[in-house]
């Protein structure tokens, strides 16, 4: 068996079959950072404590960074180096998502902090890895990319899966995948490895893709699919310029993209839609459409929030850059839920300041 692929449902797949099959093959173009998982469970004590939370939840979470419980507590340049490795190594040993959402923001904005943080956890992963050969084709290499600016899986015993004789890891850094041949998988040097069954964990169509395998029309027969061919645009990741009355969650240039915790971000969309519905209801009015220049001014301040960071410049599925042809943008908006949370609010509030609404078809320049 082979497995192609090595991002989130790649280490998900590997880990779980690597002892249910004969032989399994792993073909690795780009390594991840990954961070080890715990999976504790919880009995009747552990639930109410965690219910009893629920008024300290409420309140919290719809205005952290990334919608989970935890937010950046630290700043870099207050503690000494000491103090650093201590707080990596307590939020590390957490087993979550926490070294990235909840250590140092500097991460995201400073390269010098970026390589500190990113080599903590390449260490981490050699300590675990041992083996040279298996530490060169699946740990980052510095200069790759740093760590949190691709998503950062978590995994159980994923790295460990490599130590078991029945699994090889194949790098395709210098040596790439040349086809799928009848026997299996021939690289470029035309080394074939014979495989039966064929796992492509190749990634998404992210933020975008899913929407564009649907034919949605706006004024005018205006194609959502051939728009965003061009440019990646929305207001708020809810709506678009040129098609009234569509509602979107979870698209492109809001959090709900790829940064966030969905189940908070994907309530604050909904709510906000809901409530945007009644007032078109409750004001005898049918139509809302973001004015060009509304989305003009959304976009705008999307990128300048984006292009501050790392993020920008990495080429990851965030960025859409694995998708040949696909105009290149963040598509996660990166200025934390809160603000989106903030802003979608003032929207609203102002009478849904940047859309336009009305009771017949909306006309509007092109």
């Amino acid at each position: 068996m082979g497995v192609i692929g090595t991002g989130a449902t790649g280490i998900q797949v590997i880990q779980t079959i690597a002892a249910e099959v004969g032989s399994l093959h792993v073909f690795v173009r780009t390594p991840q950072y990954v961070l080890p998982m715990k999976n504790p469970k919880y009995g009747p004590d552990e639930a109410a404590w965690y219910k009893a939370r629920l008024n300290e939840l409420r309140q919290n979470l719809p205005h952290t960074f990334t919608g989970f419980e935890y937010d950046f507590e630290h700043k870099w340049h207050d503690l000494t180096p000491a103090e650093r490795l201590a707080v990596l190594e307590e939020i590390h040993a957490d087993g979550s998502l926490k070294l990235w959402l909840s250590s140092f923001a500097e991460m995201f904005f400073d390269e010098d902090v970026s390589e500190e943080i990113s080599e903590f956890v390449r260490q981490k992963m050699r300590d675990r890895l041992k083996d040279p050969k298996l530490i060169d084709i699946l740990v980052p290499k510095p200069g790759d990319y740093g760590f949190g600016t691709h998503r950062v899986p978590l995994e159980t015993n994923y790295l460990e899966v490599y130590h078991r004789e029945n699994v090889t890891a194949v790098s395709l850094r210098d040596n790439g995948i040349a086809e799928i041949v009848p026997e299996g998988i021939r690289l470029e040097d035309g080394t074939v490895y014979p495989l039966d069954i064929i796992i492509m964990a190749v990634g998404f169509d992210a933020g975008s893709g899913a929407l564009c395998r649907i034919d949605i029309r706006g004024r005018n027969g205006l194609s959502l699919r051939e728009e965003w061919a061009k440019d990646i645009r929305t207001t708020f990741g809810m709506m678009k310029y040129g098609f009234p009355n569509l509602f979107m969650t979870g698209a492109p240039l809001a959090p709900s993209a790829a940064l966030c915790n969905m189940t908070t971000c994907l309530q604050q969309q909904t709510e906000w839609i809901s409530d945007c519905i009644r007032h078109l209801e409750g004001s005898d009015q049918g139509l809302i459409e973001p004015t060009l220049e509304g989305e003009n001014a959304w976009v705008e301040h999307h990128d300048e929030t984006a292009n501050a960071n790392l993020i920008s410049r990495t080429n990851s599925w965030y960025t859409g850059s694995n998708v040949p042809g696909k105009p290149r943008r963040v598509l996660s908006y990166t200025g934390g839920v809160g603000t989106y949370r903030a802003k979608c609010s003032e929207a609203a509030t102002n009478g849904y300041a940047g859309f336009a609404l009305g009771r017949s078809n909306i006309e509007q320049p092109s």
